[in-house]
């Protein structure tokens, strides 16, 4: 008789996630997907009767590991707000059996910031010294211990609307998270000549007019899985240098992307490479003449791979 699924909770993975390398699995991940040794198909999103949420799927298959995954994600409305949770499961290529079902929200954290972090180190100029962070949750969290030793930062700049009723030990905990953080009063104060800009908020419309900086920066962005959801103004996209995590997937997806597609003459030809392209040296690293954009979407074999390393790991 086939085996129960191990099974893995938001603890457990929280736990698990701080004794493995997660940009380093990541990494192999993304150099797998340029070798042909990994699959990741376009997300799936499937929407409720009446405008009542949707799910997004996310599969991926690791060749190496001889393992099948799919993320799950619903985003469910509510009066009182949205609920989002996820699921990841793997199931075995060789037995065609589930081996683990994993609580998906520390995943969904550890690996969207680490796929920024990847995108900095590869996309970021070496002389980077400021660096600016729009948001303050723990996906913003988790994007500065990801990349808080990528760059020499000499400043680290933290905004986010949400901190101007924050309670003071809100605060203390930011200050704590590296001594350099400086709580910006105001958007433009963070952002103020900021050669790294990493926007890590759940809006799902524009945070930031990039045309309004004063110098050419790397702008990050993740976003949310509400429809279209985009944290720059999409015809911003014909004005800068755009990246993005895979370009097979990420045109189909990311709200702003869509919306530069069809009403600003924009076109994902113009996407200049991907990670997998970036970490195998086969695109070249932008110029500064003007801003780099660089997009996520999230990638089921992130999730996927992660997972996999837990399952291991245990």
């Amino acid at each position: 008789m086939p085996s129960s699924p191990q099974v893995i909770n938001q603890a457990q993975a929280r736990e698990l996630l701080a004794q493995i390398d997660v940009p380093q699995i990541l990494h192999k991940l993304f150099r797998d997907l340029a070798a042909g040794l990994a699959v990741q198909p376009a997300q799936q999103w499937v929407e409720f009767p009446q405008g009542a949420g949707d799910f997004i799927n996310y599969l991926g298959v690791l060749a190496e590991d001889g393992v099948y995954g799919m993320k799950t994600s619903p985003y469910i409305v509510r009066e009182q707000g949205p609920l989002v949770t996820a699921w990841t499961l793997l199931m075995s290529m060789h037995t065609g059996q589930p081996v683990l079902l994993c609580d998906a929200a520390e995943l969904t954290t550890a690996r969207t910031a680490a796929t920024t972090a990847l995108a900095v180190d590869a996309l970021a100029l070496p002389t980077a010294r400021r660096l600016a962070i729009i948001g303050s949750g723990k996906v913003a969290q988790a994007h500065l211990h990801y990349v808080k030793d990528l760059r020499e930062w000499h400043s680290i700049n933290l905004y986010s609307p949400s901190l101007a009723n924050a309670a003071a030990e809100t605060i203390d905990q930011l200050n704590n998270l590296d001594p350099r953080v400086v709580i910006a009063n105001s958007q433009d104060a963070a952002l103020d000549d900021a050669d790294v800009i990493l926007l890590c908020t759940s809006s799902a419309g524009p945070v930031i007019d990039p045309a309004r900086l004063s110098k050419p920066a790397l702008i990050t962005s993740i976003s949310t899985n509400a429809p279209r959801a985009h944290e720059v103004p999409p015809q911003s996209l014909n004005a800068m240098q755009v990246f993005c995590d895979y370009r097979q997937t990420t045109p189909g997806a990311a709200g702003e992307v869509l919306i530069a597609t069809e009403q600003h003459g924009w076109h994902k030809r113009h996407i200049l490479g991907d990670l997998p392209e970036l970490l195998s040296e086969h695109v070249q690293r932008p110029t500064y003449d003007r801003h780099v954009f660089f997009r996520s979407i999230g990638l089921g074999l992130e999730d996927i791979a992660l997972a996999n390393a837990l399952w291991r790991h245990l």
